[in-house]
């Protein structure tokens, strides 16, 4: 498998000009029938999922590109504030 810290780096890179910020990018193995290539984002004053559905077809083609591994995964584009608990 491909470094994650390159993929990191060249999302960062598209993601630029939206002034959104890649705050992870992880690849976990789950024991189920899938893998999960998980992008948190982040943007100063919070980001929306309009947002999260553009950043995601930006990304898209870059994850494709840089050909990551040869298992098949699902890409996950979320935003840092979800799940947490904004009381």
């Amino acid at each position: 498998m491909k470094s994650l810290e390159i993929l990191k780096e060249k999302i960062k890179e598209v993601l630029k000009e939206k002034e959104i910020i890649v705050d992870s990018v992880t690849y976990q193995k789950n024991s189920g029938n899938y893998n999960v290539l998980s992008v948190v984002l982040d943007k100063v004053g919070g980001i929306d999922l309009e947002q999260i559905v553009e950043a995601t077809n930006i990304i898209n083609p870059v994850v494709d590109d840089y050909d990551l591994t040869d298992e098949a995964y699902i890409l996950d584009v979320v935003s840092k504030e979800r799940g947490e608990d904004n009381e």
